[in-house]
């Protein structure tokens, strides 16, 4: 039935926050004390409007925002309710920690393993240890183990795998994603690439950037690309010549140093703190600097704003370009989004973003946020490299956009990956930091105890990742990076209590 609102909901016409974004954390701050609960039917944008006295946009655009951070969902032909938000929301505004119920992965579709809350069979003391789990679950290289082609689509290979970098994939939604391949089938071979994208496709994106990170683009604002490393190396290839020098966070993505390194850049490491980027002693003669505001990788740091409005103050001094990498700001739990650092300087910043996090690493779309003068700078570049993104990929990500899908998977994975990150706190508590957003936190420990615990940890079946391999010179920050991408959720407690007990000294 529909719900009376009798939340508090009052709008300021003369604050300078806009009504939107009122609304919106009026709303939200509701769902989080427990006043607006799952399940339950919002009134229409045309009667809440009345209510409030405000155009219908106002609620329109506040309900397309909450729709696109996992508050709200939509049930076609019924209305709009208030989301499953177990594990999410509570009363204090923190995570809940009550064990959900298994359900579907984050693509929302039917389950093809056990479910993901299920017990996986196997507890921490009969894991089998990762060394010799690896054959099953993959190939080894020194002490790292790989995993094999279709190994992560196995339930339980006998290893609870919590590095960072790979998202969910076991399940999704199987309809939506035929449906888009049917459309991309329907598109006939092209014999003329476009370097810029499908206009199709940049238009979509332009207003999925919109909903989901308030950057105000249009389509001249957007290169398709095939993921944050092809928008850096497409950007290195642009703007360094030999013997450039270009930042990159210390720790930070290795990736970034090699796709650098191999355009000729020298790499300046820029110390990082528990929030970011150190913009105090920057040098001045970098040509770009490659940083990740919303979620440091590894540290898990948002940037805060000052510190953001320090940094391009730096840009504009010295006339360098910043490379926000927005790999997974999709998911924020918690806390609202800090603004992206393009849309507060775009002349100075170049954003790009992926799919690799959000829908599946195999997809291969990405993009390139800059000014129209840089992307066709880098258009040029494309079309002497013979440089290009699949056609009927981009077609089959057009179609997911165009129908809600990729927007549904996000509430959905959003609301999942919650989940896990709550779990992990509530086993791991205050011991782990950059559990705001992302899919990974950080847990810092002292530096003789790091390799101690990985390698015990992987006796007993489960793998985690350290900050060493992140730095490119001498190692600062010590820690294991626990990522909970690719771990279901049984998983996830099974490996974080293993962690636990191992910390105990059990």
């Amino acid at each position: 039935m529909p719900l009376h609102v009798d939340l508090p909901l009052v709008l300021d016409r003369d604050a300078p926050v806009p009504l939107t974004v009122q609304l919106g954390d009026q709303l939200r701050a509701g769902m989080r004390a427990g006043m607006l609960r799952s399940g339950e039917r919002l009134p229409s944008s045309r009667a809440l409007a009345r209510l409030l006295g405000v155009s219908r946009t106002v609620v329109t655009d506040a309900f397309q925002q909450l729709y696109a951070e996992g508050w709200l969902e939509g049930r076609h032909g019924s209305g709009t309710y208030v989301a499953d938000l177990s594990g999410i929301a509570g009363p204090a505004g923190g995570a809940s920690h009550a064990p959900p119920a298994g359900g579907a992965g984050p693509a929302g579709g039917a389950s093809h393993g056990p479910p993901e809350g299920a017990p996986s069979g196997n507890g921490p003391a009969t894991r089998a240890p990762a060394t010799t789990a690896g054959a099953a679950a993959g190939w080894t290289r020194g002490d790292t183990v790989f995993a094999a082609a279709g190994a992560q689509d196995v339930p339980d290979a006998g290893v609870v795998d919590l590095r960072p970098g790979r998202p969910w994939v076991r399940d999704y939604d199987r309809a939506a994603w035929r449906r888009a391949w049917r459309g991309a089938a329907d598109r006939p071979p092209c014999d003329v690439i476009d370097p810029y994208g499908h206009p199709r496709l940049r238009e979509l994106l332009a207003g999925h950037l919109r909903r989901a990170r308030g950057v105000p683009v249009g389509p001249e604002n957007v290169m398709v690309t095939r993921g944050t490393g092809h928008g850096l190396d497409l950007l290195a290839a642009a703007l360094l010549r030999p013997g450039d020098r270009a930042g990159v966070e210390e720790p930070g993505y290795g990736k970034a140093r090699s796709i650098i390194a191999a355009r000729g850049g020298r790499i300046a490491p820029c110390p990082v703190d528990e929030q970011g980027v150190l913009t105090e002693g920057l040098p001045d003669d970098l040509r770009i600097l490659y940083t990740t505001p919303a979620h440091q990788y590894p540290l898990g740091g948002r940037l805060p704003i000052p510190r953001r409005e320090r940094l391009l103050a730096w840009a504009r001094r010295t006339g360098a370009t910043v490379v926000e990498d927005d790999y997974d700001a999709e998911f924020r739990y918690d806390v609202a989004p800090l603004p992206a650092l393009y849309g507060l300087d775009p002349g100075r910043v170049v954003l790009l973003g992926t799919l690799s996090k959000s829908l599946a690493p195999d997809v291969g779309i990405g993009w390139l946020v800059a000014t129209p003068a840089l992307l066709g700078e880098l258009a040029r570049v494309r079309v002497e490299l013979a440089d290009r993104t699949s056609g009927p990929v981009q077609e089959a990500v057009a179609v997911l956009l165009e129908r809600g899908d990729l927007d549904r998977h996000l509430r959905r994975a959003r609301l999942s990956y919650g989940r896990r990150r709550a779990a992990i706190v509530e086993i791991l508590g205050g011991r782990v930091s950059g559990d705001s957003a992302g899919l990974h936190v950080f847990l810092r420990l002292p530096a003789g105890q790091v390799g101690r615990l990985v390698a015990a940890a992987a006796e007993r079946g489960v793998l985690l990742d350290t900050t060493e391999r992140h730095h490119h010179g001498l190692v600062r920050h010590h820690g294991v990076v626990i990522g909970y991408g690719s771990a279901s959720l049984a998983e996830v407690r099974e490996g974080c209590a293993v962690i636990a007990a191992l910390l105990s000294g059990r």
